[in-house]
């Protein structure tokens, strides 16, 4: 692949998705071309390239989703769903009480591990959510991973990764493939395909938003572009939960740490809602 053609590519990624294609991916963008070219009937990644710079927009989704980085596992990080039972279940349930209603968004949720981790929480506490409203929203740029996602299927390796025991008795049933996620369990999920990059994101107000591991990817404008937009979507007193090496400070989204729990965030001057 030629300088030009990874140039092409850089710009791609920025324009269809925020993306910032640095220059040491370019022999993995190789790679991940090469791989998609025969299902595109292309010989190689100088044709899919070549096909892509004659602007079918099809085709650039399909190389933008190629080029997208989608890992994940079962309870990734396991620190954010510690806080999301002990800090922000108990501290929402008392404030909703008369409402008795939850709303939990997944952005950037790849192949669905995220917000299926996030649905197993809330079975656990299924006895004092009886006669809840809860809605869990996941949603990713990629086509073939929120497909992935809605069939919930995983192979041995993937529910190896992070996902306890009881939660696998419990949740999944296995056949020759693999495992498979229960039929409750899928049912909680509504999975959606999203481009954080446009305005058409899920509509709020949003209780919990889970934007992890996803700003790493994109320049300083864009950060700020796409936690301002998130932060239209979350509740007044809700909590956004971005990855352990990102932040929301000095990017101008009206969002800032929540002083009572490290990690996550509030709207600027929202009260920290407590624990019941």
């Amino acid at each position: 692949m030629t300088q030009d053609e990874f140039k092409f590519l850089q710009a791609l990624m920025q324009r269809r998705a925020g993306i910032v294609l640095w220059s040491e991916k370019q022999y993995l963008a190789e790679l991940r071309l090469a791989a998609l070219a025969p299902a595109l009937g292309c010989q190689g990644a100088e044709e899919v390239v070549a096909r892509a710079r004659q602007g079918d927009r099809e085709l650039e989704l399909k190389v933008v989703e190629a080029l997208t980085t989608s890992e994940t596992s079962f309870f990734r990080d396991i620190r954010p769903f510690e806080q999301f039972e002990g800090v922000m279940l108990p501290a929402l349930t008392k404030a909703r009480e008369p409402v008795r209603r939850l709303r939990i968004w997944c952005s950037a949720v790849a192949s669905g591990q995220e917000a299926y981790s996030l649905a197993m929480i809330l079975a656990r506490h299924r006895s004092e959510l009886a006669g809840w409203c809860i809605e869990i929203v996941g949603s990713d740029l990629s086509r073939a991973m929120v497909a992935r996602a809605v069939a919930g299927r995983y192979t041995h390796f993937e529910v190896q990764r992070g996902l306890p025991v009881r939660e696998l008795v419990e949740h999944f049933r296995r056949d020759d493939d693999g495992w498979f996620v229960s039929q409750a369990l899928r049912d909680a999920v509504d999975f959606r395909v999203v481009n954080l990059m446009e305005d058409l994101l899920p509509p709020g107000p949003f209780d919990v938003v889970f934007c992890r591991n996803v700003l790493m990817y994109f320049d300083l404008p864009t950060k700020s572009s796409v936690l301002t937009r998130v932060a239209r979507t979350l509740a007044g007193d809700g909590y956004l939960v971005l990855g352990a090496t990102e932040s929301v400070v000095g990017l101008n989204s009206g969002l800032a740490p929540d002083p009572a729990n490290r990690g996550l965030y509030l709207h600027e001057h929202a009260p920290s809602l407590q624990p019941a």
